[in-house]
């Protein structure tokens, strides 16, 4: 079974508390505070696997959940701190925001470097943090951090600098198997093809190029008809469409109007992909009767769409290396495969709902509390012009900022959030 989308819930490890503790020793009746800070919770990691062309490892297991941190113990003895916990992806995974949609992630960035998608809670301290001159025996201690979760959607678009796409049984499976050591399911009826197949094709040492057979695509593929709507994805970071018609019309159907139809379902899925560069593949060129086919047509075609194209026979091997060489020589114009960048901002994870936000009044100040804040404290470095920008952020965009105004708050009134205290201005 093929699956190149999927939804999973994603949950990083709580970080330890602090110790509360004083040192005991024979002969020493009041010994100082030594209670132990807590471990760090455990990251959620996404890592690529290379060997991997499916997400189907993730149809029964859709939960992650990475160990808590220890608490912190007597004597300054820290808390462990968890293991982070990797999760498996293929290359070419794109990682989304399941209520906004947008990217967080491509596991094709930076040569599919490990993501660490959720962080970890921060150990909380323990009381010898607080001694101070003048409070030499706190009896408080900090209590560790939330981890951060999240649903989140995997998306598989693989990751082939040729897509071959066509009308089923035009003999992509076939052309791939012949030109890359791939082994695709061949046979003749329509949708033999149920995925993708990935192969590589060699052009000489340490050279070549990733060819995906792309299942086949019909009339109405953009709305869901046949496979196309499944697997139009994969052709989108392909830097060249081999589009692979039948020049024998064996079934009936005249390449013209192939190409049109293929053509015309690209553009409806995505108008840039429309635009890719392409050449045309007149496959079966074996069995071509130029009585029934109107050859001279189909060129004028392809010649007025300015589209280079070649005759050849997957069967017979006929003209197969120079359509190799002929690739090879197209993807040397072309920019490399494309990489999709981060649409998720941080601050957006705040913003969504169910997270609750408490104000109460103290004559003049206004006392803000939340879980969703109290472990945003822990992520915010306030001495940092950065992070307290980032904090700001934050509180505009989750609505504390109007929700403080809505309880009567007012330039100059002092806000107060687990501590942090600040004058409000608006």
């Amino acid at each position: 079974m093929f699956i190149d989308k999927i939804k999973i819930y994603l949950k990083a490890g709580n970080g330890g508390n602090g110790a509360i503790a004083f040192h005991r020793e024979k002969y020493v009746s009041a010994g100082g505070p030594s209670g132990g800070d807590g471990g760090n919770g455990g990251n959620i990691v996404f890592r690529v696997d290379p060997g991997s062309n499916t997400l189907l490892a993730f149809r029964y297991k859709r939960k992650f959940i990475a160990g808590n941190g220890g608490d912190g113990m007597s004597e300054k003895f820290h808390g462990k701190s968890a293991d982070d916990l990797v999760v498996l992806v293929p290359p070419g995974t794109l990682i989304k925001d399941v209520e906004s949609g947008k990217i967080i992630h491509d596991m094709s960035q930076n040569d599919g470097a490990d993501f660490v998608c959720c962080k970890g809670g921060r150990g909380g301290w323990g009381n010898k943090h607080f001694a101070t001159p003048t409070r030499q025996t706190p009896r408080f201690a900090k209590n560790g951090t939330l981890g951060e979760e999240k649903e989140v959607i995997l998306e598989l678009k693989m990751i082939a600098d040729v897509g071959l796409i066509g009308m089923p049984s035009v003999g992509k499976s076939s052309i791939l198997s012949v030109i890359s050591s791939a082994k695709p399911k061949i046979a003749d009826y329509h949708f033999t093809t149920l995925s993708p197949n990935l192969g590589v094709v060699s052009t000489g040492p340490e050279r070549g190029f990733v060819a995906a057979d792309i299942p086949g695509l019909i009339e109405g593929a953009a709305d869901g008809a046949g496979l196309g709507h499944s697997f139009l994805r994969h052709v989108d970071r392909c830097r060249l469409l081999l589009h692979v018609v039948d020049i024998s019309a064996f079934e009936g159907r005249d390449p013209v109007d192939d190409i049109i139809t293929i053509n015309r379902e690209l553009e409806r899925y995505s108008p840039d992909l429309a635009t890719r560069p392409q050449i045309i593949i007149a496959n079966k060129v074996d069995s071509l009767d130029r009585e029934t086919v109107d050859v001279d047509r189909f060129e004028a075609f392809v010649k007025e769409n300015g589209w280079e194209m070649m005759y050849i026979s997957a069967y017979t091997g006929e003209n197969l290396d120079e359509m190799i060489a002929m690739v090879e020589k197209r993807l040397n114009t072309l920019p490399p495969v494309a990489v999709y960048e981060r649409e998720y901002d941080e601050t957006d994870s705040f913003v969504q709902s169910g997270k609750e936000t408490v104000i109460t009044r103290e004559n003049d100040k206004f006392i803000v509390e939340g879980d969703w804040l109290y472990n945003l404290m822990g992520q915010i470095n306030f001495d940092n012009y950065e992070s307290l920008d980032y904090f700001q952020r934050v509180l505009s965009k989750s609505g504390v900022f109007k929700a403080l105004e809505d309880h009567g708050c007012q330039d100059g009134d002092t806000v107060s959030i687990y501590g942090f205290e600040f004058d409000y201005v608006k």
